[in-house]
């Protein structure tokens, strides 16, 4: 399924009794998170900051994966958002509550046609992260041979049809009064981040551009790209090659892990031009949750 607005809006318009409570919750929580931002977000006082930023992540946890998009992005922006506040909000990029182990099974099983016992050696109780639209287990494949299988949050497609409508009407509608000068509508900017929603919940083009990107950088040592388990992984299902490494967040915890923070910049800036300007093809979203630092530099 593809990004439409005009169906998916006839689609929610059809079922008041989805869209009337939805819209509501959605508008009574960012009211009362921007009365909380106006009266607080000046002051100078270092527990009131924190509170604030905890109810901040509470708040886009609260409001579901669209939400907890937008907060992942402002986690990657300290020339916008305040230390206190990005420290809280990198939760959202690996760190969120974990839907059953049961769905999850449930999910593999439906995608895979099999259970995941008879499909791996060794499959975990609990996932290892979870975040915005599916979460992580590290299973055994065989041998000494361990995976990533990234598993959907269930009814994903349905919370974001429904949530993107809502909030592009939002969006319209208070587009005069916002002190914005964005260069062009804000419909159409949340028109772009319906696109690539819809375009992140399906894992096979998730799995076809790991493969690509693999290929691009086949010739760098200093670029490491999981290799992808195509007989198992589906729309909602992907497995990869397990990488151990350090989260790229913490310069003290890389000097820690004996890695040079000097070195991992100048792979992260080289690889980053030859994306843009070499490949035309580039990792579109590189927060510490996506990216690690390994053995070597």
């Amino acid at each position: 399924m593809k990004y439409d607005f005009r169906r998916d809006l006839i689609w929610l318009l059809s079922r008041p009794w989805i869209l009337v409570p939805r819209f509501i919750q959605i508008v009574g929580a960012i009211s009362l998170l921007l009365a909380r931002l106006i009266f607080q977000g000046s002051s100078n006082d270092d527990k009131t900051q924190k509170n604030l930023a905890k109810f901040l992540l509470k708040t886009l946890i609260g409001l579901g994966p669209c939400f907890i998009k937008v907060g992942q992005a402002l986690s990657t922006r300290p020339d916008l958002i305040r230390k206190d506040w990005l420290e809280e909000l990198t939760n959202l990029q690996d760190n969120l509550p974990a839907f059953s182990n049961d769905q999850a099974l449930q999910i593999i099983e439906s995608e895979l046609g099999r259970p995941a016992n008879e499909l791996f050696e060794e499959f975990p109780s609990a996932p290892i992260a979870s975040a915005s639209l599916g979460q992580v287990y590290k299973a055994k494949l065989n041998k000494n041979y361990w995976v990533a299988v990234k598993v959907q949050r269930p009814l994903l497609i349905f919370n974001i049809r429904r949530d993107i409508v809502i909030i592009k009407i939002l969006g319209v509608l208070s587009a005069p009064i916002l002190p914005l000068n964005l260069g062009f509508g804000l419909g159409e900017i949340i028109d772009e981040f319906g696109r690539s929603l819809f375009d992140e919940v399906d894992y096979k083009k998730e799995a076809d551009n790991a493969e690509k990107f693999s290929n691009l950088f086949r010739n760098n040592k200093s670029v490491s790209i999981p290799r992808v388990e195509r007989h198992l992984s589906s729309v909602k299902v992907l497995t990869t090659s397990w990488i151990d490494g350090t989260k790229l967040k913490d310069r003290n915890e890389l000097i820690a892990s004996n890695l040079n923070p000097s070195q991992i910049i100048r792979t992260g800036v080289i690889s980053g031009i030859q994306q843009l300007l070499e490949f035309g093809y580039f990792h579109a979203d590189p927060h510490p949750g996506n990216m690690f630092a390994l053995k070597g530099n």
